[in-house]
This record gives structure tokens, sequence and C-alpha cells, in this order.
């Protein structure tokens, strides 16, 4: 799932996305990662999970750099962690996130495990009004525990449940990644102009959509997250203004098992303003993070702000090149 960009005269439509990669380097990464997926999907499920978290956590997260992100994040607002739990915040924020991904090619197995889940929380009795009045719902989540959990369950218990995602850049990868999320449930919406339109016309027509609301959005308001300022998209909250739908904040919240879940959908935020109730948002999401530090995307670029809540000054331009050099070269 994701977020729509904060770029039309409505407020919630994207700008055209990058056009999608199809070189002959998407193709050879696309052909490691079936390789690698199918490889795992040959494992009993538990193994399967225990397997994807270990990869991601032990080699690719260290390869990539993320360890050194989620540290300087973790710095940046939760100054007073110890070293010890930091050490095991940057095992465990990968493992979430490659348990998380094979999850989503476990098709229906994972969605087995999810209906197993207990569903708590006073947003559920409302959702199931608004269903039954035909009321539209926008629930928002975050790149925590495994969101997709709650779609595969509501959708089974019979409401209408979309979601928006951020297609990948590599052309190859993406095409049997949303087969992947397709199996969990329909319908899927792109994050592009043709995808969020047809997610308009669905919520219109009283359907309830989920999007992914944590992510650093370049013309996002300045709001709070974690005591700092963090760019935030408002445009969950003008949607549920403008369509006269419930805002629902929902959470997929991995058991120590490392293959069950706990779904936990808060009550409604009541409609004031998109940044009051975006602001509502971050706190929800704040508190659940706080609780199980573990199951959130420590390694995303959150907080891009200055600390007055401003935008960081531009980097200074870069030197003409001298005569006979590239630009992009050493001085």
């Amino acid at each position: 799932m994701s977020a729509p960009d904060e770029t039309s005269s409505a407020g919630y439509v994207t700008a055209p996305t990058a056009k999608p990669r199809n070189s002959l380097a998407d193709h050879a990464t696309d052909l490691a990662l079936r390789g690698l997926i199918g490889s795992l999907l040959l494992l009993p499920y538990r193994s399967r999970l225990a397997c994807a978290g270990w990869l991601m956590a032990r080699l690719v997260a260290p390869l990539t750099g993320q360890r050194r992100r989620i540290r300087d994040n973790l710095a940046h607002v939760c100054p007073e962690l110890p070293e010890a739990e930091i050490r095991r915040l940057l095992r465990a924020v990968p493992d979430n996130f490659g348990r998380t991904l094979i999850e989503e090619y476990s098709g229906e197995q994972f969605i087995a495990r999810a209906l197993g889940s207990e569903i708590r929380g006073p947003g559920y009795e409302a959702l199931c009004a608004a269903r039954d009045a035909g009321r539209p719902a926008v629930l928002v989540s975050g790149h925590f525990g495994n969101y997709d959990a709650l779609r595969a369950v509501l959708i089974r218990r019979g409401f209408r449940f979309g979601a928006l995602y951020r297609p990948f850049n590599n052309a190859r990868f993406d095409r049997h990644y949303r087969r992947a999320l397709e199996r969990i449930g329909t319908p899927i919406f792109p994050r592009n102009r043709r995808g969020e339109t047809a997610m308009l016309k669905f919520l219109r027509a009283g359907g309830m959509v989920g999007l992914l609301a944590d992510q650093h959005m370049d013309h996002g308001a300045a709001l709070r997250f974690f005591g700092k300022p963090a760019a935030t998209a408002l445009s969950a909250a003008k949607m549920a203004l403008r369509h006269d739908a419930l805002l629902v904040p929902f959470y997929g919240i991995r058991l120590p098992s490392g293959i069950d879940f706990e779904l936990l959908i808060e009550a409604p935020i009541p409609h004031t303003t998109p940044e009051e109730m975006s602001q509502a948002l971050n706190d929800s999401l704040e508190a659940q993070v706080r609780k199980h530090m573990g199951q959130w995307m420590w390694n995303h670029r959150r907080w891009k702000l200055a600390p007055g809540g401003g935008r960081p000054p531009a980097p200074p331009a870069p030197r003409p090149a001298s005569p006979g050099k590239r630009p992009d070269s050493a001085a």
C-alpha cells in the first residue's frame, strides 16, 4: 500500500510517476529475485518466514546500508536507547521486512494464518456499520508489522476493500509482485493517475481503501512524528473529508511467534482539518511503533525536514568542470 502524492488541485492525485524500467540489469535482478523467492516458497511456512527474515537481516541490510540508516534515525528521535536495544533493532527491523515480503508471495498459506488472527479495537464495529450503510472508509496504516493481514481478513468477511500500492521501478519484478498482492485480495490500485482515478471511483461507490501514510512526502505538511518535524501526506484526511468517509487507523501487529498477528482497528478519527486529522494518524502510528519498535521500517528516510520544520538548505552547486574533465569527475 501507499499514500497518494500531494500534487493536484484536488489534493490527492499524483503527478506522473517515473516510467517503469525494463533494462537488462532489471531483467537480471528480477531473475535473481524470482529464484530466491521460488526457493523460499519450497520451504515449510514457518521455516520460510524465518529464512526470509534472516537473509534480509544478516545479508541484505548490511550490504545495502540499511543498518546505518536505522541507526541514524534512532539517534535522531530516540537518542536515549541503549546500545543493546539498537543492536536488537538493527536485526529485528529488516527481519520483519523479509517476513512481510515472503508472506505476500505465500498466498493461501498467509491468508490462512491471517484468518486465525484476533481483531480488536473499536474501529471494527464502525467499519461494519459503514459497510452495511454503504459509507466509504479510508483505512490508514504504516510500514509496520504486516499491513496486508487485515486486508486479507476484511475481504473474506465481506468488505469491499481495495489498496493503493506504489509500483516498483523494475517493471519485470512489479508484474509478479502485483499478482502476488492480487492473490491476497482485489482490487489493487497502482499509484499513478489511472490507478488513483479508479480508487476514487471505488471510494465514491462506498468502497474502503487502505493506504500507508508514513513515508516522507516532498509536498507534505510539516507535522510531528516522534517529536520531530516530518513531511506528512494529507491525502488520506482530504479524501475522508471530501467523500464523507471514515478515517480509521489500522495495524497488523506481528506476534512473538513471528507468523501470527493481532489485528487492531482503532476508532475513527473525527473530521476536523486535514492537518489535525493527519497529526492524529501520526500520533496513532507512533504509539504502536513505541510498543513494537522492531516492526516499523526505520530504514526509511522519514525525517528530511530541518529541525524547525522547514526544508533543509539546498546543497551547494557543483563547481564547473575543469577543461578536459567530465562534470562528475574529481577535481
